[in-house]
């Protein structure tokens, strides 16, 4: 069975070289451990969630909100990364909630009866926070007049840009990328509040990797971020760090979900 990798959930065109640089020295790594069929580069063929039901999977990035969901895909949580970008305290990240510049409504109470752009409906920052900041507003009944679903988080940004949605949840490290590498995209928005903070991105395996194989995982991800020679890489990517963990750590993100379903909010509209 051939082995799979992938670092795809921040993976900015600009971050790519990095992404790429980091997996080598993590898989140089996991070679040194005694692991067979280390992938050689990182499979940006597939989307991430079909990479993320491969049973070759070696490591991966996830998003946690859909690790809790029915039908989620059969992986073990090994470690979780702490970003340098302002909010995301420790292994945790949280969404920005945008709209455009020119728009006057102040809190995103005044955008009862607009346009919410997300990236995916089984998304933890551009969904699952977002409904637990609206469902006190909602009441029980529907918040906005539409919910559009855009694909991905840099799509959100852009749709409210043009005038295709009012305001939207960004991803507080996708939105660091942004304002990094495509600052006239977002300096066209203003971030009028943040989402509650729940686990950042685990990174995963298969559920049938064997502890062994893990521990080297967990060693080698370790190693990565304290590789000084690593550095450059480590900032394209705001990476500061990278702590060992397991399924409990998705507990928040579960608690951000029954919050929305207990004030009679469990979807999002």
């Amino acid at each position: 069975m051939s082995r799979v990798a992938s670092l795809g959930m921040y993976d900015h065109p600009a971050q790519r070289a990095a992404n790429d640089g980091l997996w080598r020295a993590i898989a140089a790594r996991l070679r040194d451990a005694g692991l067979a069929d280390v992938p050689n580069a990182l499979d940006r063929s597939r989307s991430v969630e079909t990479i993320w039901h491969d049973p070759g999977l070696l490591l991966a990035q996830a998003c946690g909100y859909p690790l809790t969901a029915a039908g989620a895909p059969a992986v073990r949580v090994v470690a979780l990364p702490v970003y340098a970008v302002p909010g995301c305290e420790g292994p945790t990240h949280h969404s920005v909630i945008v709209a455009r510049v020119a728009d006057r409504r102040v809190t995103l109470a005044g955008f009862r009866g607009a346009r919410v752009a997300i990236n995916a409906p089984t998304s933890n920052t551009g969904m699952n926070l977002l409904r637990a900041v609206v469902a006190p507003l909602a009441g029980g009944d529907a918040f906005f007049a539409d919910v559009i679903v855009t694909g991905a988080h840099r799509a959100t940004v852009e749709a409210i840009v043009r005038g295709e949605a009012d305001c939207g949840a960004v991803d507080a490290v996708t939105w660091a990328a942004l304002r990094r590498y495509e600052p006239v995209l977002t300096n066209a928005l203003r971030v009028m509040g943040t989402t509650q903070s729940t686990t950042a991105l685990p990174f995963v395996t298969a559920r049938s990797t064997p502890d062994a194989e893990i521990q080297a995982i967990r060693a080698a991800l370790a190693a990565a971020v304290a590789d000084p020679a690593l550095a450059s890489l480590r900032d394209a990517l705001f990476l500061r760090d990278i702590v060992p963990a397991d399924e409990t750590a998705l507990a928040p993100v579960r608690a951000a979900e029954h919050t929305a379903i207990a004030y009679g909010y469990p979807v999002l509209r």
